[in-house]
């Protein structure tokens, strides 16, 4: 008997930044599971990964905005104002509303609304990627149309969203995933049973990512001539520490010489540059901006070494594990990153790469330093992560977890 069809709620579809999202629905797919994507924006890359090529998912986009598409709005809450469920739901929105009067909760319930109506009959479960405004459309339409509903947790929708909400949240639905030990502690704080969340470390396809088939030069920053290649892969927002990075690298030593080259979109990109610049490596750092997969492993090889200076924004915004730091030990890419959130599940400190305090640009630098001018310490902390991550972080443990986790599966 075929398993029901599930719809999977995104933020956006498709996304260069969320590959661990598109690799996690293409194994479901391969799988055998029938799966609607239903995504709340409208796509911004320019280009896809190979990996979204190969989803033949079908995909609805909700109204971004309501008053784009109003017509079609206002035809699903004329139908769906007469089902029996719209009282609970509308209620439900309302309580939500008084805590969070904001249009963006007005535009959750219209998107949930046109959700509901125009969502397959034959639908059997809501699954919804992040548990700020994809699991709130998520829910509002399971009301709606009487459906369990389950979420996948990652970091910013944790550590950016009410207790409130997300305590209702886990309260509501069949169960929650999520990809680091430490946001399996957070969230089990707030929940009412620890059995309402799992751990599931989202891993890599390696397939995707065979190893290298040459070893790297043993440049050491000596010869101007043959810099340091350094690579950092990251959208530019604050969570990502990049005026941190810059501060780092601006006090490395003057003989040793280096580049950077930067994988990434983001808002910050005119403020970094201006930055560089009045530090004097303006000219060291090549801004590439957001790349296909297959660019950024091509990049992956061709560097020395790799940092990421993830730290916790203002705002509580922050990592959980960066696939980025799986992504490049994977290479044999000696990893430098900071100690926040699940990053030390990944990367043991001396051991698979060197780790460091967050909003430290001197520690920074000085463990940037010791990898530019130390090729053999590169060469063993690239060789160890490599190891561990090929042995303790492939995807396809996560995804049996997941699957079994769907009604009509063992």
């Amino acid at each position: 008997m075929p398993l029901p069809p599930i719809a999977i709620v995104l933020k956006g579809y498709p996304r260069l930044s969320e590959t661990f999202i598109a690799q996690e629905i293409l194994a479901l797919q391969r799988r055998g599971f029938d799966l609607r994507l239903v995504s709340l924006r409208h796509p911004t890359d320019t280009a896809v990964h190979p990996v979204h090529r190969e989803i033949t998912a079908p995909v609805t986009y909700l109204p971004e905005y309501l008053y784009q598409e109003p017509a079609r709005v206002l035809a699903a809450w004329r139908a769906v104002r007469r089902w029996p469920t719209y009282g609970a739901a509308r209620a439900l929105w309302w309580a939500d509303l008084k805590r969070d009067a904001t249009p963006n909760r007005v535009r959750r319930f219209g998107q949930a609304l046109v959700m509901a109506h125009e969502l397959a009959a034959d639908t059997g479960w809501i699954y919804a990627h992040f548990m700020h405004t994809p699991s709130s459309v998520a829910r509002y339409a399971a009301v709606l149309r009487g459906l369990p509903f389950s979420m996948s947790a990652h970091a910013k929708d944790i550590y950016t969203s009410p207790d409130w909400e997300l305590r209702e949240k886990l309260a509501a639905c069949a169960w929650t995933v999520t990809c680091t030990a430490a946001n399996v502690a957070h969230l089990r704080a707030l929940a009412s049973d620890d059995d309402r969340v799992d751990l599931v470390y989202h891993g890599l396809d390696f397939s995707r990512f065979p190893p290298p088939e040459s070893p790297r030069p043993d440049r050491d920053g000596t010869d101007p001539a043959d810099p340091v290649v350094i690579l950092s892969v990251g959208r530019l927002v604050a969570k990502k520490g990049y005026p941190d990075l810059i501060d780092a690298l601006a006090a490395l030593p003057r003989d040793r010489h280096w580049r950077l080259v930067h994988i990434g979109g983001g808002g910050l990109k005119a403020d970094l540059a201006k930055r560089a610049q009045a530090a004097g490596i303006g000219e060291r750092i090549d801004w590439q901006g957001a790349r296909p997969q297959e660019w950024v492993i091509d990049q992956y090889r061709k560097a020395d070494l790799f940092v990421l200076a993830s730290r916790i924004a203002d705002d509580g915004d922050r990592d959980g594990l960066p696939n980025v730091l799986m992504e490049a030990q994977s290479q044999a890419l000696p990893c430098v990153a900071t100690r926040v959130s699940a990053i030390p599940e990944l990367i043991v400190d001396e051991e698979t790469g060197l780790l460091v305090p967050p909003d430290d640009p001197p520690a920074l630098a000085a463990a940037l330093g010791r990898m530019v001018a130390d090729p053999a310490l590169r060469r063993r902390l690239g060789a160890a992560g490599s190891d561990r991550v090929r042995s303790q972080f492939g995807f396809q443990n996560g995804i049996d977890v997941l699957a079994k986790k769907f009604p009509g599966t063992v």
